[in-house]
């Protein structure tokens, strides 16, 4: 076979999925060999979120070593057919890790972690050159909060820092450390621009913002690289040989947003994962937004910057788990859809799925989650359908933000994330948006577009013009048409609204 296969790592919050995929036919890339990993979640605290690093390393070495055994065989695969590694990763989680072993120091402070909602709150005199510095808002979502409160409050890692001896990055920098053997401490720029402590117009960590958020030292912060080139190779490795190329890295959901094929200004995706998270390709136009959006890199390629607007919507399929693991309402994910099915929710019923606070575009961290219009008469499949359409209710928020900052003639979302196979959820998120759904074939575009560009950083492809889409659509969702779907549209949307409002007053926020 010939050398023309990607080992994807994609590792997510709750577990990590390791790909083998074929690219040899340039056009219908083949999945070879999968695997999943779980690992544990850490809840240490009210708010508090958190990995244990060992753990998360152990499941990428899991996932390689199973996707592998299934992929040997197939098609003349072996290991040797591997042209490179690509990674992509939850974004804002702060890792902190030894530069002489690569040891944790820590466990790791996850994006969904609010520990940094007091340091966010004290700094807000600030937010408005933060915000047009960065691109985002100035939430305990993104890392520069977290490295802060370490600073604060833990001195011997502190101490580290100051020193030299701690290193620190998000998921993917710690991963690639330990994949080159303690090689390689980088980077690259759709990872780098979630910190706060990015200027993401100018493309390199900032000063300023490193001073305001306790960073000692430009040393304990990574090389920024562009996302598909170099950025090490495997050393000392159980499940690939030494010398293996790391060739390209990007956040998941900007992964998602190449793997959907949105290489164009205009063209949108939403993957609904633990949360739900939308993009749209601004091209090289870093457009600050004026509706609750934050403005990030998409992508760096030879030195060149794609933008995106994004959404996020921190739960999605997060709300089903919720469902089924601490209110026991059901037993499977897969069952919500047979509960929801011939059912009525909305405009009676509403579940706001702020069980992490409210991303965009409130920024409501101190939100909860809320069932309301709760009756003697409602049922359990009543509540299993407003879960449902809680996340499709807040997706939809994050588009019409995207429509008042970035008016485009495109009315189709691409799809993927598991939540996105639900099909009562994505003909509910067509009828309330008025919109197209487009979902592919294959749902995991997120490890896909982290294979292209490791795929464009060995040579496979010359340039972003030559990466495809996802491949074949498997569903177009339409929305239903007439005057009584309009009708019932409004008062859904003008119903979720008003509970949108009851969380906010709830919270504190009147705003």
């Amino acid at each position: 076979m010939s050398k023309e296969c990607i080992l994807s790592i994609d590792q997510g919050t709750t577990g990590t999925t390791v790909l083998v995929i074929d690219l040899s036919n340039r056009k219908m890339p083949r999945v070879l060999g999968r695997k999943t990993v779980e690992f544990r979640q850490y809840y240490p605290s009210n708010g508090w979120v958190e990995h244990d690093l060992d753990e998360v390393w152990r499941s990428v070495i899991s996932a390689a070593e199973g996707a592998i055994s299934q992929a040997e065989g197939v098609n003349k695969f072996t290991v040797s057919s591997i042209a490179g590694v690509g990674i992509t990763n939850q974004r804002e989680t702060l890792c902190l890790f030894s530069r002489s072993s690569g040891q944790p120091l820590t466990k790791a402070i996850v994006w969904q972690d609010k520990r940094g909602a007091a340091i966010c709150n004290s700094l807000r005199s600030e937010e408005l050159w933060i915000k047009k510095r960065t691109g985002l808002v100035l939430d305990p979502y993104f890392s520069g909060s977290k490295i802060k409160w370490v600073v604060e409050n833990l001195p011997d890692v502190s101490g580290q820092l100051a020193n030299g001896e701690a290193l620190l990055g998000t998921i993917d920098t710690f991963l690639l450390y330990k994949l080159t053997g303690c090689k390689s401490y980088c980077t690259e720029s759709s990872n780098a621009s979630r910190t706060l402590l990015f200027d993401t117009a100018q493309n390199k960590f900032d000063d300023d913002l490193m001073s305001l958020f306790g960073v000692p030292s430009v040393d304990c912060l990574p090389e920024v690289k562009d996302s598909a080139g170099e950025f090490g190779k495997t050393s000392g490795l159980t499940f690939l040989p030494d010398g293996v190329p790391i060739a390209g890295i990007l956040g998941d959901q900007q992964a998602a947003l190449a793997g959907q094929g949105c290489l164009t200004r205009g063209e949108a995706k939403c993957t609904y994962g633990t949360g739900a998270f939308m993009l749209l390709n601004t091209g090289c136009d870093f457009k600050h937004s004026n509706s609750g959006l934050l403005s990030t890199i998409a992508w760096s390629h030879q030195g060149n910057v794609t933008y995106a607007l994004e959404g996020s919507s921190f739960i999605a399929g997060a709300a089903i788990q919720f469902l089924r693991d601490e209110m026991a309402i059901i037993q499977s994910a897969s069952e919500s859809s047979q509960w929801a099915e011939g059912v009525q929710a909305a405009p009676d019923i509403y579940f706001v799925p702020a069980l992490a606070g409210l991303g965009a575009p409130y920024w409501n961290p101190e939100a909860k989650g809320a069932f309301l219009g709760l009756s003697r008469g409602t049922t359990k499949a009543q509540m299993i359908r407003a879960t449902l359409e809680g996340v499709a209710f807040a997706v939809a928020d994050l588009y019409c933000a995207m429509k008042a900052d970035f008016p485009s003639e495109n009315n189709v979302i691409r799809v993927d994330g598991g939540a996105a196979a639900n099909n009562i959820l994505m003909q509910f998120q067509a009828d309330c948006l008025s919109v197209r759904i487009e979902r592919p074939a294959n749902l995991e575009t997120t490890a896909l577009g982290a294979a292209l560009f490791a795929a464009l950083g060995v040579g496979i492809f010359q340039d972003l013009d030559d990466l495809g889409a996802a491949g074949e659509r498997e569903r177009l969702f339409v929305p239903e048409a007439g005057v009584d779907s309009d009708k019932l549209r409004d008062a859904r949307i003008n119903g979720w609204k008003r509970a949108i409002r009851a969380v906010q007053v709830f919270s504190g926020n009147n705003d």
